[in-house]
């Protein structure tokens, strides 16, 4: 399967620990993960340049790949994200990650599928087409383990899908 370039758009405050778990599971490209320090360097900016930013990264991918923990959907630079992908016609799928632990070796509760609150131009939501992936398990080591061995195929399917939407 091919290393692809993916974007990973997640809550920072609240799931970087999670996410940082998947973006190094090395089933992506190493130019996927930009660091934490970019993020962080470009978090406190204006509008325009937090959304310049994005746009440049988003435009080198093929899929974004939404990390959804508690409040992931309620939060503004995501749905800006899923939708610049959206606009672009990248591959899109979402990946719940609130069961995996966080620094402190904590879960949190599962958050809403923010796909739910994007429309396509033909009026309907996005999770109709786009899978939000939630694994059965609830350990964390079981989680990290199933994510690892899905994302490929996940990201694989959600760019054969990108034309159905």
């Amino acid at each position: 399967m091919a290393n692809r370039q993916v974007f990973f758009s997640f809550h920072y405050r609240e799931d970087n620990w999670r996410a940082s778990q998947v973006r190094n599971m090395g089933k992506v490209s190493d130019s996927s993960t930009f660091s934490d320090n970019d993020w962080e360097e470009v978090k406190w900016e204006a509008d325009t340049t937090i959304k310049n930013w994005i746009d440049r990264q988003m435009q080198m991918r093929s899929c974004i790949v939404v990390l959804i923990g508690s409040n992931t959907a309620s939060r503004k630079w995501v749905k800006y994200e899923i939708e610049k992908a959206y606009e672009l016609g990248k591959g899109i799928v979402g990946i719940y990650v609130h069961n995996l632990k966080d620094s402190d070796d904590g879960q949190s509760s599962k958050g809403s599928n923010p796909f739910d609150k994007i429309f396509t131009h033909d009026g309907k939501r996005l999770s109709e087409y786009v899978e939000a992936y939630d694994s059965p398990y609830s350990s964390s080591t079981y989680v990290y383990n199933d994510i690892d061995e899905s994302i490929e195929q996940l990201i694989e399917d959600a760019i054969n899908n990108r034309v159905n939407y």
